[in-house]
């Protein structure tokens, strides 16, 4: 498997798809707030669902929506465009998401959520070292240095709740497995859509995760249906807007930008998280968070994909 040059020449949608890109990442920022609602106790009642019930909810409601995407896009998609149906990569990234969000709900049960924001936030740290390592990909300077970017500020983001306790190592380590899983979602991801449309490799993809975190859900969870309308409400919002919506602007936008540039964008979720968390939940953003997000913008733009002056003229 073969990654897209992290040096990309600039096409014609570029800008479409950079728009798609942060738009996943905000879309995806907003789901803690979702995961709050929706597992949250009302009156010292149990949380309404477990957390692996949560994940399955997440990625399983908006099938339909995401199938009768598919159905669109293909109808609308020139007679000669490909659509393999369940490609490798396509199967695998359907494992491997399963296995971030499996991982990201034992880091959140493990550790404080601080935490395990945190080390998830390390994704594009593993997408640039298997592209660089295994896959042999070159990797320009103004990536690494985007990524050390990007990294301060996540750090500056969350660094004031981090808290260091041998006990949560567990938890931080599960926190680690998830932004591995998660890169490798990316390259998944960025492989298949060379073969098919972005609404089937979210649909196929989503189909997958679904089935292996219904069977950990199952097995994990005493509670698995939604009892109120809260978590009914929450958990339709996190799988129409966090899943249907951020995972599949960024299958859109992985059909033209490089993964690597693409998992640093990402980065955007922690600044929205943290926006979200202040304008929702009432939880206080302070001048190093701010900081830390102005870093995260600074990395992105130093690791953007570098195009000739002619073809930016062109756009």
């Amino acid at each position: 498997m073969t990654a897209p040059s992290t040096t990309a020449r600039l096409e014609p949608g570029f800008a479409s798809a950079f728009a798609a890109l942060c738009l996943g990442a905000v879309a995806m920022g907003i789901s803690p707030i979702f995961v709050r609602f929706a597992s949250s106790a009302m009156g010292g009642a149990p949380a309404d669902v477990g957390p692996f019930a949560s994940a399955f909810w997440r990625v399983s409601l908006c099938l339909p929506l995401l199938y009768a995407w598919m159905r669109i896009e293909e109808k609308r998609a020139p007679a000669d465009a490909p659509k393999v149906r369940f490609s490798k990569a396509s199967i695998f990234g359907g494992i491997v998401f399963a296995g971030d969000l499996f991982f990201w709900h034992l880091a959140i049960l493990k550790t404080t959520v601080a935490n395990a924001t945190f080390f998830a936030t390390m994704a594009p740290l593993f997408v640039v070292l298997i592209v660089w390592l295994v896959l042999r990909q070159q990797v320009s300077r103004g990536t690494f240095m985007g990524l050390a970017l990007c990294l301060l500020g996540g750090a500056a983001l969350i660094g004031q709740s981090l808290q260091a306790d041998p006990a949560r190592i567990e938890g931080d380590l599960y926190g680690v497995a998830t932004a591995f899983f998660f890169g490798l979602y990316f390259l998944a991801a960025s492989r298949a859509r060379k073969t098919a449309g972005a609404a089937r490799v979210t649909f196929e993809a989503g189909l997958i995760t679904s089935a292996i975190l219904l069977v950990i859900a199952l097995l994990f969870d005493t509670r698995v249906i939604p009892q109120t309308a809260q978590g009914i409400a929450a958990l339709l919002a996190m799988s129409y807007v966090s899943h249907a919506g951020g995972q599949g602007l960024l299958a859109i936008a992985l059909g033209r930008l490089p993964a690597v540039f693409s998992s640093l964008v990402i980065f955007l979720e922690a600044i929205a998280a943290a926006v979200f968390g202040w304008a929702i939940l009432g939880e206080e953003l302070t001048l190093i968070q701010s900081l830390g997000g102005a870093l995260i913008l600074f990395g992105i733009w130093t690791a953007r994909p570098k195009f000739p002056k002619a073809d930016a003229l062109d756009e």
